[in-house]
């Protein structure tokens, strides 16, 4: 309805214009007649081009009316549709926001969204938007929620692009050429973060600290966001980490030996090949999350995030995990991280180093 809205006020805008130019076509039209008769032959020939407007056969027809409407600015054609609104939506919020089962502060919790969390609108009404984040479908009020530009700028900020393979096995080049030397091979389904896209068909992914390049032509692309909990998700959450505790004055999170391994797989992932001070950057992230309210506030939860860390998403941090195979210095790291000590302040986020503000350690910016 609002389209025809708009194109309706577009004809009414115009129709005087249109009154004029086909006022002063009639006229010239005439002229052209009584010339003919008089023999005048540039102005027969004037009147060849007018005629054309009325007669659609003419070959220059469209010619002759898109130039005389360009010299009275006249928009003949209709109105373009407008584009599709966004619907992206993110959380506006320092810590967390409720998710409603309706569009009202009385109705039940369904589910939660933490700082940097977003999803997809699925219906606005009076001041309250009912979305979709990870399994979380309700309501959430528009107060707390960023629309359109600024959700597609905070997205941006906190989101990545991450590539899944689907071939059966993919080279990883060292140049983005087929003539470029190979650093590895990716098995189909690995999950990889890409820090860089081009228009010829490559794009550049974080392939074991290095900087890799592999083929669009293999993989499927995909923007990711982090996502919200159900309330049965944080239930089960909290019923199955009751054993973790925090000791609040010293900062230092208490927790079983397989929670510390899982940090440490983490770190091992994200940073096994830089510097000590980088393992523990990693480390004092997760544990920032954790005790930021803003995030799960529990290091499981905060690593299993959807979109977060990308070894999580493509099962490489439970292979590690279930090998064992972890150097002594990412575990020294992790007990680090979770004894209160941070090398990078309160800051929550990192990522590849690709020019980003921040503060850079080894590969890695911290924001």
């Amino acid at each position: 309805m609002t389209k025809y809205r708009k194109l309706f006020t577009t004809v009414r805008r115009n129709c005087s214009r249109f009154l004029g130019l086909l006022l002063s076509l009639c006229l010239l039209f005439e002229a052209g007649i009584s010339a003919q008769a008089n023999g005048d032959s540039q102005v027969e020939n004037t009147c060849g081009g007018v005629a054309a407007v009325f007669n659609p056969g003419s070959g220059n027809s469209v010619d002759v009316v898109n130039a005389t409407a360009k010299e009275l600015n006249l928009d003949l054609t209709a109105e373009e549709e407008e584009p599709e609104e966004s619907r992206l939506v993110m959380a506006n919020v320092q810590n967390a926001l409720n998710v409603r089962s309706d569009a009202s502060e009385e109705s039940d919790k369904v589910g939660m969204l933490y700082k940097d969390c977003g999803g997809t609108i699925l219906e606005r009404r009076d001041g309250w938007t009912k979305l979709q984040s990870g399994n979380i479908i309700g309501w959430a009020s528009d107060e707390y929620l960023l629309f359109d530009e600024e959700a597609r700028a905070l997205a941006n900020s906190v989101g990545k692009m991450v590539a899944t393979v689907n071939t059966e096995t993919l080279r990883v080049r060292m140049e983005p050429s087929t003539d470029s030397g190979i650093w590895g091979l990716l098995p189909k389904g690995e999950v990889v973060e890409v820090l860089n896209q081009y228009d010829d068909g490559w794009v550049c992914i974080d392939f074991e600290g290095e900087d890799g390049y592999v083929s669009t032509e293999f993989l499927v692309l995909d923007f990711v966001i982090d996502a919200g909990e159900t309330m049965e998700e944080i239930d089960a959450r909290i019923a199955a980490e009751k054993e973790a505790s925090r000791h609040k004055n010293y900062g230092e999170y208490t927790t079983d030996a397989d929670t510390t391994l899982l940090l440490a797989a983490l770190i091992y992932c994200e940073a096994g090949s830089e510097s000590y001070e980088g393992k523990l950057a990693v480390g004092a992230v997760v544990m920032n999350r954790v005790r930021s309210g803003a995030y799960p506030n529990s290091i499981h939860g905060v690593i299993y995030a959807s979109g977060q860390f990308t070894p999580a998403m493509n099962g490489k941090l439970n292979s590690v995990y279930a090998s064992g195979n972890i150097s002594s210095s990412c575990i020294q790291a992790a007990q680090e991280a979770l004894a209160g000590a941070s090398n990078v302040g309160d800051l929550t986020h990192f990522r590849r180093n690709n020019g980003r503000e921040g503060l850079v350690i080894g590969n890695h910016v911290f924001y």
